[in-house]
């Protein structure tokens, strides 16, 4: 199986993109969001999925970890298929999953190609109170690329609000607090921020919500 790839962008499609790896191009399939941080010529790393079917092997490249984690994870939920699945990553970052999921905010997943009324809600449904997915755990999937690349950026935009939160929940649940009530306080409190906030200040207002 393929996990990763580091190599040279020589075909950036609509869906599609080949990279070339040591003089062999590997076509794998990507989302929007992964496809907009890659120019033709640049090299960096792909975070991959692999499926295998009877008939065909198909490659799923990710800039980041993380999404290649809610990948797996947004498929665990019946009627999701990595078309779907895709779709989801293209609109929400891994921190915003996160927050639709533990709010069971069905209309953010609705609002993803291909994914109707019932099965956003099913998705809100069986993801909510969960974690975060761990991913593979190993530490070139926090590692940025070369500095100043597209995809540096893009890995820090899904890298920055997913950390913030994880590290909010993880104080509230050391002060005794469940993990879905901790998931579901963070997410409200993050959505009162313009931006990303310092962490200690989305911890005091999860805390607030929770004692609202």
């Amino acid at each position: 199986m393929i996990g990763m790839l580091t190599g040279t962008c020589l075909v950036a499609g609509t869906d599609e993109a080949i990279v070339d790896v040591g003089g062999v191009g590997y076509l794998l399939s990507c989302g929007a969001r992964t496809l907009r941080a890659m120019n033709v010529g640049e090299t960096f790393c792909l975070h991959v999925e692999t499926h295998v079917r009877e008939q065909a092997m198909t490659l799923y490249g990710f800039v980041s970890e993380e999404e290649r984690a809610w990948f797996v994870r947004l498929q665990s939920v019946q009627g999701v298929g990595p078309k779907a699945a895709l779709a989801i990553l293209d609109i929400l970052t891994p921190g915003e999953i996160l927050s639709a999921a533990a709010l069971e905010d069905k209309a953010r997943f609705a609002q993803a190609s291909g994914v109707g009324p019932k099965l956003a809600a099913r998705i809100a449904t069986e993801l909510s109170g969960k974690p975060p997915p761990p991913g593979r755990g190993f530490q070139p999937a926090f590692t940025a690329p070369q500095s100043g690349t597209a995809s540096e950026a893009t890995r820090n935009e899904a890298l920055s609000d997913m950390q913030l939160r994880n590290d909010a929940v993880s104080a509230l649940v050391n002060l005794g607090i469940g993990q879905s009530e901790a998931l579901r306080a963070v997410a409200r409190a993050y959505e009162t921020f313009p931006d990303d906030p310092p962490v200690d200040d989305l911890i005091r207002t999860a805390l607030k919500e929770l004692g609202g």
